[in-house]
């Protein structure tokens, strides 16, 4: 058993003013209207976080110190997190457990708490604040290795277990605040989101799922269903996964599109992304199913598939090839993979580089948004070892094509789909088409790549980069 000591950790927090900005609240005003037992313990905390005896840290801060598939860890320091709970087991579509995002809006971070609890919604409500006073908790995976990063009480064989409903009340506090949940719009589900509220829009169930309930009388424990979002000129597929013992599992899907809404969280065995309902009332389909797109009314305005620079060199030319931190640059290398033999591809990664952090952009030429009304991207991506790696697609409209304005510049998150930490590194996954018709001007599209030290040292591989338009 590991255990986390956050004290060389800390001070570096309380050297930066950083940790000032990403606690999103630092009024410490206690509420009078729970009662006077729990308004007492919760003061209590306020008064050591202020009086610094106990330092209030981010979620983001919290999970960066374990990684996935690694022994739960004892947290030895005296800290606490903040959020708002996202989750609700009303319906009995959550047991023993409920999720905190550290924003009611466009939150960008969620964990979950496993407590020894049901119907923990008469007290942890979705949108209630919560204070977790940390100290003797464990932090790290239900199931070893399934990404769903969770606070519990106590740890067997390398995973959290629960937190007793004798000891949560020592460190789960509520305040008599209770906000509402903006979800998060998104388009794919993705790792990042675990936990956190969001909502899909352009969805609907296939036809062979409407008049269906939402359980299969044949699963004794959880049912999945496929839902299917408008992309282009395809669906993409997501699993909405629901439990035997929810209270609307016969209840019936119906036809029509529009959006639903739901927690982000992995199956049982962790291999897949699914989506999770707290009520029924987040599914709202009361609009005409979606048509897509005729890729015959398209044509590629541009396109590269690498196959014209020499193999290992760096990548130069109509790309911009930045690194912002580290040593390691974005190369060409001919790939051994089974569904891409041959081929030419743009890779990167930090292995073997020594550097503490590697930060490498791939950033596309100059695309004008406004000589044509609907563009889409489309690129595969493949990795190796990726190993908490990470690497996002962004979009900036005021970038001015220069390497000292990267980091000034305004980069956005675009919803395609990259290859996860669980995929084969055989295979190549393709993003869907992403739609562009939400930007004007000039854009650029960047690949950013952060990597480094022991435990971060993946690769990732792009090909087929392509941006099309309709005629």
């Amino acid at each position: 058993m590991k255990t986390i000591n956050f004290k060389n950790y800390l001070r570096a927090l309380f050297a930066s003013v950083a940790i000032v900005s990403c606690v999103q609240d630092d009024d410490f005003s206690v509420p009078e209207s729970l009662g006077d037992e729990e308004n007492k313990n919760l003061k209590t905390l306020l008064e050591r976080i202020e009086t610094g005896h106990v330092q209030l840290i981010t979620i983001e801060q919290l999970k960066s110190q374990f990684y996935s598939g690694e022994d739960a860890t004892l947290i030895s320091s005296e800290i606490a997190i903040k959020g708002f709970v996202s989750s609700s087991d009303l319906t009995g579509n959550f047991y023993k457990e409920f999720f905190i995002q550290n924003s009611t809006e466009n939150a960008t971070d969620a964990i979950k708490i496993s407590l020894n609890q049901v119907n923990s919604y008469n007290r942890f409500n979705k949108g209630r604040e919560i204070y977790i006073y940390l100290k003797g908790l464990f932090l790290g995976e239900v199931k070893s290795g399934d990404g769903v990063y969770t606070i519990g009480g106590n740890t067997k064989d390398g995973e959290v277990e629960t937190l007793t409903s004798n000891r949560y009340p020592s460190h789960i506090f509520r305040s008599a605040s209770t906000e509402m949940i903006i979800p998060k719009s998104v388009s794919i589900l993705e790792s990042k989101d675990i936990g956190v509220f969001v909502t899909f829009d352009k969805v609907e169930f296939p036809i062979s799922s409407v008049g269906q309930p939402f359980v299969d009388p044949a699963d004794d424990y959880d049912s999945h269903k496929n839902v299917q979002r408008c992309s282009g000129f395809s669906y993409y597929n997501f699993i909405l996964e629901t439990s035997s013992f929810a209270s609307f599992k016969n209840e019936v899907i119906t036809d029509g599109g529009g959006s639903i809404s739901g927690i982000v969280s992995k199956t049982y065995n962790g291999s897949e992304l699914v989506l999770v309902l707290n009520t029924t009332e987040d599914v709202e389909l009361n609009s005409s199913r979606c048509t897509l797109s005729d890729s015959n009314e398209f044509s590629v305005i541009f396109e590269d598939d690498f196959e014209s620079y020499p193999n290992n060199s760096s990548i130069t030319g109509v790309w911009n090839n930045f690194i912002e931190a580290g040593s390691k640059k974005w190369k060409i290398k001919t790939t051994t993979d089974s569904q891409n033999q041959g081929s030419k591809i743009a890779q990167i990664g930090a292995y073997n580089s020594g550097d503490p952090s590697n930060i490498a952009w791939l950033i596309s030429p100059p695309i004008n948004l406004d000589s044509q009304s609907i563009e889409f991207i489309n690129f595969q991506s493949s990795n190796s070892f990726s190993d908490n790696s990470n690497l996002e697609l962004l979009i900036s409209t005021d970038w001015n094509a220069t390497n000292s304005g990267v980091i000034s510049a305004t980069w956005s998150a675009l919803p395609g789909i990259i290859v996860s930490d669980s995929e084969s590194y055989q295979n190549w996954i393709d993003s869907s088409y992403i739609d562009l018709s939400a930007y004007s001007g000039t854009a650029f599209i960047a690949f950013k790549y952060t990597g480094g030290g022991t435990n971060n040292s993946g690769t990732f591989e792009i090909d087929n980069f392509q941006v099309i338009t309709q005629n």
